[in-house]
């Protein structure tokens, strides 16, 4: 099929209300959801994921991409607004967001933000679409021993999304590692920590463990600990972003944009990371570095560029390698397996036309983005006052609802609650959940393939090694290994000077 025949199959698949009210529907349900303190683009993405259970795959996926658009740009209004960031991807908008908010520059806050993230979500997009297609090609000379070590590789970035304790994050990732083995083995037809309980035989449902570690423990935490509202919003005043204000940021604007692009490729780390690498890249060359976290409009804009930028570069693994890019893709990963589509290099062959209408509808997105934000600059402001026993109430009905409309099975809001409470101890210790469902994904396909790359030499590690796809992914985890290594002795000789 020709590049011209791929677009007009694609453009066939979305050039139709359907996907277009979608792609709408998603950007605006993601905006609301980002500009409420409490939830998070990742929340907002798992409690939509049941709904589109029963649309066309190019339909639920497009929807699910906006939703995820719209929340991580929606979480810059209550960040600006009242100081409370909507969603952790905008936790660095709060330093200069809220100090130019006080002086009564929320409008121009805001209107920068949203002018950053359509900026960063075009370059985001565009970058996918330019190398998603040459790394599917690259990944076809994959096998087993290549996908083990690529996995392998991935895994190491969890210390990325560890927080301030790497071995609390290690400690979340051997959890999901384990849970990740109940089930039937594949290879000899065991059971593994089944109890006895055919339920478990399939292993524990993907959407009730989401469900149970991200949106249950916000609930819990909630009625553990109720607390009013804190903050007041502030007036977004006359002022409006200029071009001549644009202009000045766009060095930063771009410069965010590609690290976020650079980050949201490597599987695992995320917006926030990207957001603060960003911001203090965009500080540390602004000749206005004074005024940064006083209300620097710059500042504002580095950060949203940096957190949009993740944006469509983390679909450039998950496209490209079948490997979730941050916890969202993981979760939209999971809409491509209930769709029966398997996400990696072989869906730039047996399914280019929803590649390529994915491309279309992503460019689209950043239209809608533009437009929804606009109205949301002004009208979602009051969404951040919605009180909390209003909000969780109706999350967990909706929690309930997603997860049994999976398998229509009881025992899968069982495994949510469970979950959910496994999920609220580790809130309550700072032990991530990011590492945890990291390990979860990717851990059955570590598994699996280096028991078929086993198969295939008669047990002989030396096919771990059989080429330089292997000995480059091998390089990268050594690599990886020594930074997280060096980083620790830092932090370790930074407390021993503070003591």
């Amino acid at each position: 099929m020709s590049l011209i025949d791929s677009i007009l199959a694609g453009l066939s698949l979305v050039g139709n209300f359907e996907a277009f009210f979608a792609l709408f529907a998603g950007v605006l349900i993601g905006t609301i959801a980002g500009a409420i303190p409490g939830m998070s683009a990742t929340m907002a993405v798992a409690l939509t994921l049941p709904f589109t259970f029963s649309m066309q795959p190019i339909i639920a996926i497009l929807l699910l991409l906006g939703v995820y658009k719209g929340g991580i740009f929606g979480g810059s209004i209550p960040a600006i607004l009242i100081k409370t960031p909507g969603t952790p991807a905008s936790s660095a908008t709060v330093l200069d967001g809220y100090p130019l908010a006080e002086k009564g520059q929320a409008g121009k806050a805001l209107g920068m933000a949203l002018w950053a993230s359509c900026t960063a979500d075009l370059i985001s997009n565009l970058s996918l679409i330019l190398f998603a297609g040459w790394l599917a090609s690259f990944a076809l000379n994959f096998g087993p021993p290549e996908f083990f070590t690529l996995i392998l590789f991935s895994l190491t970035i969890i210390a990325g999304v560890s927080g301030a304790s790497l071995l609390r994050g290690a400690l979340s990732a051997m959890l999901g590692l384990l849970l990740a083995t109940i089930g039937l083995d594949l290879v000899y037809g065991t059971n593994r920590f089944t109890l006895g309980d055919p339920n478990m035989m399939g292993g524990l449902n993907f959407i009730a463990v989401l469900i149970g570690l991200f949106a249950i423990p916000e609930v819990l935490s909630m009625v553990w600990d109720p607390k009013p509202h804190e903050g007041q919003t502030r007036g977004l005043g006359d002022d409006k972003v200029t071009f001549a204000e644009y202009r000045r940021c766009f060095k930063s604007i771009v410069r965010g944009s590609f690290i976020g692009v650079f980050l949201g490729s490597i599987p695992g780390i995320g917006a926030a990371p990207s957001a603060f690498l960003s911001y203090s890249e965009a500080r540390r060359k602004s000749p206005n570095r004074d005024n940064f976290g006083k209300g620097e409009l710059e500042g504002v804009a580095a950060s949203e560029a940096g957190n949009n930028g993740v944006a469509g570069a983390t679909l450039i693994p998950l496209l490209a390698l079948g490997v979730p890019g941050d916890v969202i893709t993981a979760i939209i990963i999971g809409a491509f397996m209930v769709h029966g589509l398997q996400p990696g290099p072989m869906m730039f062959i047996l399914n280019v036309d929803i590649i390529y209408g994915l491309f279309i509808g992503l460019i689209v997105s950043s239209v809608f983005l533009f437009f929804i934000g606009s109205v949301a600059i002004r009208g979602f402001k009051y969404v951040a006052d919605i009180p909390r026993g209003v909000l969780f109430p109706g999350v967990l009905v909706l929690c309930v609802y997603g997860v049994f409309a999976v398998n229509n099975n009881i025992f899968d809001v069982g495994v949510m609650f469970v979950m959910g409470w496994v999920g609220f101890v580790m809130l309550r210790n700072d032990i991530p959940a990011a590492p945890f469902l990291i390990a979860f994904i990717l851990g059955p396909l570590l598994e699996d393939n280096f028991r078929q790359a086993m198969l295939m030499s008669g047990s002989s590690p030396a096919i771990l090694f059989r080429g330089p796809i292997t000995w480059f992914f091998w390089a990268l985890t050594l690599l990886t290994v020594i930074a997280i290594v060096r980083a620790g002795i830092r932090a370790t000789r930074g407390l021993g000077k503070r003591a």
